[in-house]
């Protein structure tokens, strides 16, 4: 699987603006539904889904990362944006530090496979400190949109 597989490229941002956790989900969602991954009518139910899966634990694994994800009957295949906060913001991360890259995630009901996968993509991406700083630090989408077009094709290649 690649990141690209499931990340839209018209669902990525080098600028979110919000500053707490309940907002920044909603932002990323809102990538989605202006994306055309998600019908707006099904806005807060996602939001709903996301937000209760936040409240079992953060999704912030470290490292200036947040992957907020969920499972919704809403989307019919795995779908994904990315957006990059300048200023960081606190998501109750495991090491206390603010996160400044953010992987929203939405998967169909019944798909762990692709689900997890996804999951596990981001975070082998996500490990390397070089790709983490240049995506951290990027100045537009097309940047971040390189980046991760290189790492998919290394990556593949491995």
């Amino acid at each position: 699987m690649r990141i690209m597989d499931f990340l839209l490229t018209k669902a990525i941002t080098a600028n979110l603006t919000s500053t707490n956790k309940k907002d920044i989900i909603e932002e990323l969602l809102g990538l989605l539904i202006d994306a055309g991954a998600v019908e707006k009518r099904y806005k807060n139910k996602v939001l709903e889904v996301l937000l209760a899966r936040e409240a079992l634990g953060s999704t912030a694994i470290g490292q200036g990362i947040a992957i907020p994800h969920g499972k919704c009957d809403c989307v019919k295949k795995l779908v994904g944006c990315l957006g990059v906060s300048r200023a960081g913001i606190n998501f109750d991360s495991l090491d206390g530090e603010p996160a400044f890259i953010f992987f929203l995630l939405i998967a169909p009901i019944d798909s762990a496979g692709p689900h997890l996968k996804a999951l596990a993509k981001i975070s082998r991406l996500l490990k390397d400190k070089f790709i983490r700083e240049s995506l951290k630090s990027v100045k537009d989408e097309k940047s971040i949109l390189l980046i991760l077009q290189q790492e998919d094709s290394r990556l593949s290649k491995i």
